[in-house]
């Protein structure tokens, strides 16, 4: 059971706390009474000149609080500024007048004048006849600073908000877009199975078994956007084993990835649904089956992805833009959110029949980030 803080404790802790803020502040107003007791530091009169210049500054700091809790209760907006500045007007003259008695107990402390000049009100008119006008100015640019640095407190937050709001929306996406290939892929698969249940079980059963394989690599990697290439082609593997099955000889799939790229980073489930498409409405159209081709290589600091096929090609009118199905519109998507401006996506006819997709991504090494 937690013990419940007595109420009087609380409260000093949170009193302790706010007034900890303003401890860094005491060398700050120092200095600065210390930089306009500079010219007088080299008269006989450097040690009063010194203290009248930091009690000055002190005096400040001491009133300053109380400056910023004034505005924080005005009930304005910060982009008023101009109506804050008017609403302003009257605090200012009545703090500016309160720091002329802070400035005098002050000095009345350090021995610098008579505590008897806080009587009466020879105080006010000497302020209004000499040092209150400037008084009042120094009240505007601490009042100034403070929405300087209060606008620029809200940009930054702003911005940090912002790229905060668009790094969610892009990972909601993704996600959104991986659910969506994740059931494609296993209908399909389970189609595949159940057209080989009745016909033959036992290549049903190992299909089932490829399958598994590929439903537990899929969970590993459900929180990840990204993968080395070597499990992606892992995954590829129990897919391929799957449809091997399935159209036997007249199926043929060959891989061929350029040791210096094995372990970049793609986008997980990427290439099976490409294959997929390739098999399905590329090579099961013909009756003679066909070959399907993945390769990878390095193109400079890019990773260059391509899988082709000799199947029956693409209609005449097909376009990316408009024609695509799930699996290529969902895989160029994935792969525009993820590198946007630094990728490319592109499916084209082979001169010699069929379809090659071709993918580019910047080279980033999964060895790379682990050292980061």
């Amino acid at each position: 059971m937690i013990e419940k803080q007595p109420r009087s404790f609380v409260d000093s802790r949170l009193m302790t706390t706010r007034w900890g803020r303003w401890l860094p502040a005491v060398p700050l107003w120092s200095l600065i009474g210390l930089l306009f007791a500079l010219p007088q530091l080299s008269t006989p009169q450097r040690h009063s000149m010194l203290l009248m210049s930091l009690t000055q500054w002190w005096s400040w700091g001491l009133v300053t609080p109380l400056l910023f809790w004034v505005d924080d209760r005005l009930p304005l907006r910060e982009r008023q500024l101009g109506l804050r500045i008017l609403v302003q007007i009257v605090p200012s003259l009545l703090l500016t007048t309160f720091y002329l008695y802070v400035l005098m107990a002050m000095r009345a402390l350090m021995g610098l004048s008579h505590w008897s000049a806080l009587a009466g009100t020879r105080l006010i008119v000497s302020a209004f006849t000499g040092g209150i006008l400037w008084n009042w100015l120094i009240y505007w640019l601490i009042f100034g600073a403070r929405q300087t640095f209060l606008y620029y407190k809200h940009y930054i937050d702003s911005e940090l908000r912002l790229e905060r709001m668009e790094r969610s929306f892009s990972q909601a996406r993704l996600n959104a877009l991986r659910m969506q290939l994740d059931p494609h892929f296993l209908f399909n698969a389970l189609n595949a199975v159940s057209s080989q249940v009745e016909r033959d079980p036992r290549l049903a059963r190992r299909m089932i078994e490829h399958l598994g394989d590929l439903l537990r690599l899929s969970l590993e990697s459900r929180d990840r956007q990204e993968v080395p290439l070597v499990e992606e082609m892992a995954f590829l593997d129990h897919y391929v084993a799957i449809q091997k099955i399935r159209f036997g000889n007249a199926l043929h799939i060959e891989t061929c990835i350029d040791p210096e790229v094995k372990y970049a980073l793609v986008p997980c489930f990427i290439v099976q649904p490409l294959v997929e498409n390739a098999i399905r409405h590329g090579i099961s159209r013909r009756s003679a089956g066909g070959s399907v081709t993945v390769t990878a290589q390095r193109r400079a600091e890019q990773v260059e992805i391509r899988i082709a096929d000799d199947g029956v090609g693409l209609p005449p009118e097909w376009s990316l833009e408009t024609s695509a199905g799930l699996g290529l519109s969902v895989t160029r998507e994935r792969i525009t959110t993820l590198h946007n401006g630094s990728s490319s996506f592109s499916v084209t006819r082979r001169p010699t029949g069929g379809t090659e997709v071709e993918i580019v991504l910047p080279l980033r090494s999964a060895n790379e980030n682990r050292e980061a």
